[in-house]
């Protein structure tokens, strides 16, 4: 999976690259579909949710530029796999799931796996964690309008946030903002589709 679909597309971030043939991804989606855990492409968990493909996850990952000790928010656990790659590079990671099934078994999978750097919390996450804020990085892994005016306030400067944002709700761009100094950039890295960001500063 990582030579094949990641490392032959440009991710070359070897901490990346480490978590991502650390991390066992079959364990990450039902029993029924782990034959197809580590092919090129998403798969159901089910709620309406899926799994992103390895090279989407691994992507984002190395744009969000995280280093071992930093605290990352993620929005949106689903499965938990993004969140287990995130804590296989050694950082601090919260990551807030709406849909309760999902949560539970999440926290399920990161007990069994010793992901101890994982905390958990079921919330709407479009309000982040403010308790735990700030952040010096934000992950949201669901398409929204814009971005949730809570998840910058909840930045740290200086910071990275990478969203997918979109007023059509079957295609995205995907965002990087990088706060330094006070001031917030923007850049667009390119068009993806992920399942819709709910919640009250999302659909």
């Amino acid at each position: 999976m990582v030579r094949e679909q990641i490392d032959s597309r440009g991710i070359s971030d070897e901490e990346v690259l480490r978590a991502m043939r650390k991390v066992p991804r079959h364990l990450f989606v039902d029993e029924a579909l782990q034959n197809q855990a580590y092919a090129d492409h998403p798969l159901p968990i089910g709620h309406g949710q899926t799994i992103s493909q390895p090279y989407v996850v691994a992507m984002m990952t190395a744009i969000l530029k995280v280093k071992p000790g930093m605290k990352v928010l993620e929005i949106g656990t689903g499965s938990g796999y993004q969140a287990a790659i995130l804590a296989e590079i050694g950082a601090d990671v919260y990551t807030v799931e709406r849909i309760k099934p999902l949560y539970q078994m999440a926290r399920q999978r990161f007990t069994q796996l010793k992901y101890f750097r994982i905390k958990t919390k079921l919330d709407d996450g479009t309000l982040g964690w403010p308790e735990q804020a700030p952040f010096e990085r934000i992950l949201v892994t669901a398409g929204g309008p814009d971005v949730p005016a809570p998840l910058l306030e909840q930045l740290s400067d200086p910071g990275i946030l990478v969203i997918p944002v979109g007023e059509d709700r079957r295609y995205q761009q995907l965002l990087r903002l990088t706060r330094e100094g006070g001031q917030v950039s923007r850049e667009n890295m390119g068009s993806v589709a992920f399942v819709d960001l709910v919640g009250k500063f999302g659909w």
